[in-house]
């Protein structure tokens, strides 16, 4: 019997969106599972995270969470919450909320108010990866590379890329494919200490 997990998208702060790199993979990999986009103006955190909680508990099996932009947010602070074992998690281009995120967004303020600040920084309790780009205007990559690095997460240098989204040309992300192949490898046994 192979080993293959469930993969749970977790978009972001975007409308529902065919051609975003999410969606493409979502079609890729058999039985994905994804969550609704939230939108622009959505920024219930409490309830993104009841969303999260119960897909991952509906799924029979391991799971490897693909998150990107504030889904990536939204996961972490899930993962400071939750019981549920989670195989891996692939987070890309989480935004760090230190400036505007555009008028098309509510205030820092309302994000505050809403429990997205302060960005959870302690480690994850699975393995992870972020994708980080070295233009995203959302997230200088120093400091998503701050937040890997406290997250425990392994980083991987997407350059010049924005925010990994389609008004960045990334409808397709054939690397996010492979990274997801990457988490879904059974997890390495641990070394036997003595007889």
């Amino acid at each position: 019997m192979s080993f293959k997990p469930t993969l749970l998208l977790v978009p972001g702060l975007r409308d529902e969106a065919p051609g975003h790199w999410q969606a493409i993979l979502a079609g890729q990999w058999p039985g994905a599972v994804s969550l609704p986009a939230l939108g622009r103006r959505n920024i219930d955190l409490a309830a993104r995270l009841v969303q999260i909680e119960d897909a991952v508990q509906a799924i029979q099996g391991p799971v490897v969470l693909v998150a990107h932009s504030g889904g990536v947010i939204a996961t972490v602070h899930w993962a400071q919450r939750t019981r549920a074992a989670i195989h891996g998690a692939l987070l890309a281009t989480p935004p760090l909320f230190a400036g505007p995120l555009g008028s098309e967004f509510p205030d820092l303020a309302e994000f505050q108010r809403h429990g997205w600040m302060p960005i959870p920084c302690s480690p994850l309790p699975f393995r992870s990866i972020v994708a980080a780009s070295r233009n995203d205007p959302l997230g200088s990559y120093e400091g998503v590379s701050e937040l890997a690095h406290g997250w425990g997460a392994r980083l991987v240098d997407l350059g010049e890329s924005g925010h990994l989204n389609p008004a960045s040309g990334f409808g397709l992300w054939p690397a996010a494919l492979e990274l997801v192949r990457e988490l879904a490898l059974p997890a390495p046994m641990p070394e036997s200490s003595g007889p």
